[in-house]
């Protein structure tokens, strides 16, 4: 075995950096994929068949392919469509955002689902607004309930991005990459980048039982 984690000493701030772009990519896209996730949450318990049926037709197509064919899609193969290129970080926050959407609507739509009946019911005989009720009772009870999945997902985000090191965006598994060629020894850098990773998650799943407990004192 020939390994020298010496020689990649100086590199390992050039990778570091790389977290500060993971973070933003996983963040973007986590406030899309949570936003078009409640919208299709929504249309998913409407009572309007077709909105129903795209809300499904969605979340089936981006959970039954895979996540970097809808990366290299949108990056490579939208500029042919709509007549200009996307930035490698626009384009990964938006193919992360429209893959996590499809995922927490699911989630969204399990915590509404789960939200005692008769407060709808209750809301409704009050004569309160569907919007109202939604906006004010049960999505934030359904928010609640619903977190700890949410933070998962999150962290699944997280660990997915590596991905976008194919369309060239430069995160902590592309800078590890760059610093293997340099060096031309890739398992030192690469096994940083999976520390990296590694601590990252361990932080996030810290944050998520922080969370997770304030909201069982709080119940």
């Amino acid at each position: 075995m020939n390994l020298n984690f010496s020689q990649i000493v100086p590199s390992i701030p050039y990778i570091l950096q790389g977290i500060t772009v993971t973070l933003k990519i996983v963040a973007f896209a986590a406030l899309l994929g949570f936003v078009l996730g409640i919208i299709l949450a929504l249309f998913k318990i409407g009572r309007i068949k077709l909105l129903t049926w795209l809300a499904d037709a969605y979340t089936s197509v981006f959970r039954g392919t895979p996540l970097v064919l809808q990366l290299m899609i949108i990056y490579f193969g939208l500029p042919q469509i709509i007549g200009f290129e996307i930035e490698a970080f626009p384009a990964a926050v938006i193919a992360f955002g429209l893959n996590s959407a499809a995922y927490i609507s699911e989630i969204i739509r399990a915590g509404i689902l789960a939200v005692d009946k008769g407060q709808r019911e209750a809301a409704m005989a009050l004569g309160v607004p569907y919007r109202r009720m939604m906006l004010d009772i049960i999505l934030p009870q359904a928010l609640k309930n619903i977190l700890p999945a949410l933070m998962n997902e999150f962290i699944t985000l997280t660990k997915e991005s590596a991905v976008v090191t194919v369309i060239g965006a430069t995160d902590i598994m592309r800078r590890a990459y760059i610093v293997g060629g340099q060096k031309y020894a890739f398992f030192e850098p690469l096994l940083v980048a999976g520390l990296i990773y590694y601590v990252l998650v361990m932080i996030l799943t810290l944050l998520g039982k922080a969370v997770e407990g304030r909201m069982r004192k709080s119940d």
